[in-house]
């Protein structure tokens, strides 16, 4: 393939970003249609608007399809869903060629829809994009085959590896005690990147330790439309989250809580009437089991999952070996104290970090790896 059809997949790709937030969970799919060399249909995937990528833009460019090039982020689907099989769409409609950056990862698709089009008489060709193709669905990839989310792991540090800078201490003019005040480790930049982390999660998951310390908010705060809300998940093993926390404050049926005690409990019965959803889960050694919460989540149909936690926690998801990516922002300061370390885990060991990437925001240098491959 030439420059241009490289030109055309990016801007397929292009598209597919657009479903970030309203794709899950299905994949998120760009396609255009390309006919002597101009663009004549485009779409990209939203759940709730039910048509797949190639539907949108079919039904965009009309009869302009017939003896177009289609040019799609995903391999078309060749099954009954809750549409129709795109491959019997496009054949209807003419199409020449279909241009894919990938194969479908769902089992019960994979390869089929290109098999039907070649056996349509449609010229297939894929890998252009390709890469860039699997960074938009690993979530869907992991979710197909596993049914359990993709955990990206995303942590603000100081060079010495500290998860917080110390606190300050001031009087307040209205109030005669003391009040902590919290100092941001992360830039501008570098929230504003971790806002869009979030938008393009389905859920974001923390431990009851990192809602005591900071009392956040947790919540997307990028603007951008999404289709369901940022789940906000919290494990609390002895449901000591307080009643007056900005979480519960907030609650407008995106709360989760996992816990081990018992789910009608005098304390489950408080949070719930508070807004949150309680999951009481078996516990290994006093807390919830971190596959039981990702199989629950799963379920749920959680495909992506953002881990926002402090060093315990950190400590034990790296442990269990959940964790697919890791994302750190490293801020150009020094704490000076190891009170809050990255993570705690007696004899971590992990296997070598893979495609590690970094990249500057403000003034962060944010560093990105992975300790699993979904696509293997």
């Amino acid at each position: 393939m030439d420059a241009h059809a490289i030109r055309f997949m990016e801007h397929a790709l292009t598209l597919a970003r657009k479903g970030a937030g309203l794709a899950s969970p299905n994949p998120m799919v760009g396609c255009i249609l390309v006919r002597e060399g101009q663009i004549v249909g485009e779409g990209f995937h939203q759940y709730e608007l039910r048509d797949h990528a190639e539907i949108v833009a079919l039904k965009s460019a009309g009869e302009k399809a017939r003896g177009a090039t289609m040019y799609v982020t995903l391999e078309p689907c060749n099954h009954t869903g809750r549409t129709g099989p795109c491959t019997g769409a496009i054949i209807a409609a003419g199409v020449q060629r279909v241009v894919a950056a990938m194969e479908d990862p769902n089992p019960i698709n994979s390869g089929a829809g290109f098999d039907r089009l070649r056996a349509a008489g449609i010229e297939v060709f894929t890998g252009i994009g390709e890469e860039e193709a699997r960074l938009l669905n690993e979530p869907f990839t992991c979710w197909i085959r596993t049914k359990k989310p993709f955990v990206t792991l995303k942590s603000a540090l100081t060079l010495d590896g500290q998860l917080a800078l110390a606190r300050e201490l001031h009087k307040s003019r209205q109030r005669a005690r003391r009040q902590k005040r919290t100092t941001w480790i992360s830039s501008e930049e570098s929230r504003a990147e971790v806002h869009r982390m979030r938008h393009a999660a389905d859920a974001l998951l923390t431990g009851i330790g990192t809602i005591k310390a900071d009392d956040p908010l947790l919540t997307d705060r990028s603007g951008q439309p999404r289709r369901r809300q940022l789940l906000r998940v919290v494990l609390d093993s002895q449901l000591s989250l307080s009643l007056k926390s900005r979480l519960l404050r907030t609650a407008d049926d995106d709360l989760l809580i996992f816990t081990s005690e018992a789910p009608n409990s005098r304390k489950a019965r408080a949070l719930e009437k508070a807004g949150a959803e309680i999951v009481s889960l078996r516990s290994r050694g006093g807390r919830a089991s971190l596959e039981a919460v990702l199989a629950e989540l799963g379920r749920r149909e959680i495909l992506s999952l953002l881990l926002e936690a402090g060093p315990t926690l950190n400590g034990a998801a790296l442990g269990a070996g959940i964790v697919h990516k890791l994302m750190l922002f490293y801020a150009p300061k020094i704490s000076g104290q190891s009170r809050v370390s990255f993570a705690v885990a007696p004899d971590l060991r992990l296997a070598p970090l893979q495609r590690i990437r970094t990249q500057p925001f403000g003034p962060d240098i944010a560093v990105e790896a992975y300790l699993q491959d979904v696509f293997r």
